[in-house]
């Protein structure tokens, strides 16, 4: 009988001879097997961290950064504070954004932050919320080509700790005005003022009051602003803690309507006395007018000579009323040339500078600003604004200013032509953004019919653009110049400028934006002039209204011809305008 075989156990000698033997040893295999399993398994972790943290760190040091064209919404923005070189220089950061190529001669350097303190041309410490484009403006605008010379920037500094020592209600003020209200000079004061009366339109007050903050620059000056009907309205405060604006009780502000040629403290007059033109000895009286407006005459003028400066000096309190940019004729002084220079390396800067400085839009004006810009700009591939001031007595518009416009934007390549015979069946993906400003819209009408009913030869898409149309200048109305300031500033983010001789409201927005745009000539004969328009060589503006006199041999002269950097406007054939003399730089 056969034996049944059991199954195998461990305890069973003839299945399991040896239980402790070979057992064991394959046991002790496989456990160095799975342990050496292990730590492969972890060696390849730890390399595979290593390839991770080497690829993301040289990731973040070769990355590309994004470009920072311009926002759409003020929620991109976010302020960074930002320690370098030891100081303290404050940014913005931006969400990445498709760059707007200019078509100019310069294209701005891509970055991915903005420096909202603009090279330290303005200062830090303002209360962001009460002024938003004071350091939002350039989220809007295209880098600027020019940096403020450290020397304007330091004087800048210095200027606002005077500002804020002899500002309104200071005890310096408070001391000097008692002079002016008893109408002594008896002996030198701390603090000497400048006045400023509001006065003409608004593109020439801004022009004035940029070419008043540079005189009391270099006579160590405070600048005190007459507010006047509007200018609380359009302009935040430039200067930290004390305000630029004339308080309300300043004695002589009753007298600014009256102040003339023939008041007894306008210094034109005081020169009409023999006694003291001959003698040129220092003014005794506590203030002096100084009529420097387009009117004046050959007394007045002589404000530019060196001597009357000197004669000027001591004089706590002058009163100016302007409405003219009388900055040109400045540099012709000699005792203020070499500062001047120091200030200004490059000519052609300066209102751009002194613009970018002063004028900043209120919250109700930067709300006008930024709504138009982001609705109807913003998406464009290119912005070209055209800028149209006439002269022309009678109701527009005129059928010889349009040819002009026209003539001057295909002749430049700044519009494409129309087919006027077949339809353009290819689409450019390029958009163009047309803003047009002008009292009358008639000749925006025009344009966006034009280009509506006609395809471009291109296949390029242009819009066109009018913020407003208020028929007639109405320099006395708040909403108005409120509208013309919106205007002027948005003409100053185009990609390229057309604009209007002798317009004052074309000067600000050219030099604000750094744009030397294409000048339409002034129609004479209600004719279109050929050629319709040209390119401006510098992009300040023009004085209208320059002395032509040598004050060392007391003779007529040419004023344009003195110096390389002071010559004549392109629109404005006897006008004075600063360009850069190329060999020195």
């Amino acid at each position: 009988m056969k034996r049944l075989r059991r199954n195998p156990d461990e305890s069973d000698p003839e299945t399991n001879p040896d239980p402790d033997g070979e057992t064991s040893f394959l046991k002790d295999q496989q456990e160095r097997k799975c342990g050496l399993s292990s730590m492969r398994l972890m060696g390849f972790v730890v390399v595979a961290l290593m390839l991770v943290s080497v690829v993301f760190s040289v990731s973040v040091v070769l990355h590309d950064p994004p470009s920072d064209g311009v926002l759409e919404s003020a929620k991109d923005v976010r302020f960074l504070d930002v320690l370098e070189s030891s100081k303290e220089q404050q940014v913005l950061e931006v969400k990445p954004q498709k760059i707007v190529g200019p078509v100019d001669d310069y294209a701005p350097p891509v970055q991915v932050r903005r420096d909202k303190l603009q090279g330290g041309l303005l200062a830090a410490g303002f209360d962001e919320t009460s002024c938003v484009s004071r350091y939002q403006s350039v989220l809007y605008r295209k880098e600027s080509l020019h940096k403020a010379s450290p020397y304007l920037i330091s004087r800048l500094r210095s200027y606002e700790a005077l500002h804020k020592r002899c500002g309104p209600y200071t005890e310096s003020y408070n001391k000097t005005l008692e002079k002016l209200k008893t109408g002594h000079h008896l002996e030198s004061t701390d603090c000497n003022y400048l006045v400023w009366i509001s006065f003409s339109g608004l593109g020439n007050r801004i022009l004035t009051l940029a070419s008043t903050f540079l005189y009391a620059l270099l006579t160590n000056r405070v600048l005190l602003v007459d507010p006047g009907t509007d200018m609380v309205d359009l302009f935040c405060e430039p200067f930290p803690e004390v305000s630029w604006f004339l308080p309300p009780d300043f004695p002589l502000t009753s007298q600014f309507g009256s102040f003339n040629q023939k008041s007894p403290h306008c210094y034109g007059k005081i020169l009409k006395n023999s006694t003291f033109a001959n003698s040129r000895r220092s003014i005794s009286s506590s203030f002096v007018y100084l009529h420097l407006a387009h009117d004046y005459d050959d007394q007045d003028k002589l404000f530019f000579c060196d001597e009357d400066q000197t004669s000027l000096r001591e004089v706590p309190w002058l009163i100016m009323k302007s409405d003219n940019y009388f900055v040109p004729s400045l540099f012709l002084i000699p005792s203020f040339e070499q500062e001047l220079g120091n200030l200004f390396p490059r000519k052609e800067t300066v209102f751009h500078f002194l613009g970018r400085y002063l004028f900043h839009p209120t919250n109700q004006a930067w709300g006008l600003i930024t709504r138009y810009y982001q609705a109807y700009l913003a998406k464009a591939d290119e912005r070209i604004g055209i800028q149209i001031r006439v002269f022309d007595t009678g109701t527009g518009p005129f059928e010889h200013v349009f040819d002009q416009i026209i003539a001057c934007a295909l002749k430049e390549n700044l519009l494409p032509e129309i087919s006027m015979e077949k339809p353009i069946t290819n689409q450019s993906p390029k958009s163009k953004a047309v803003l047009v400003t002008s009292l009358s819209a008639g000749y925006f009408e025009r344009l966006r019919d034009m280009y509506w009913e006609h395809p471009t030869v291109t296949g390029e898409m242009i819009g066109f653009y009018q913020p407003s149309h208020e028929e007639y200048q109405q320099t006395e109305k708040q909403f108005h110049n409120r509208k013309a300031w919106a205007e002027m500033y948005l003409l100053s983010l185009s990609d390229v400028l057309v604009t209007s001789s002798w317009s004052t409201f074309g000067y600000v927005a050219q030099s604000l934006g750094g744009l030397k745009p294409w000048i339409l000539y002034k129609p004479e004969n209600r004719t279109a002039p050929d050629p319709p328009c040209r390119r401006v060589m510098s992009m300040e503006p023009c004085f209208h209204a320059p002395p032509f006199y040598d004050c060392k041999t007391k003779s007529g002269i040419d004023t344009g011809a003195v110096v390389p950097h002071v010559r004549h406007c392109e629109d404005m054939s006897w006008g004075l305008k600063l360009f850069d003399n190329e060999s020195e730089l």
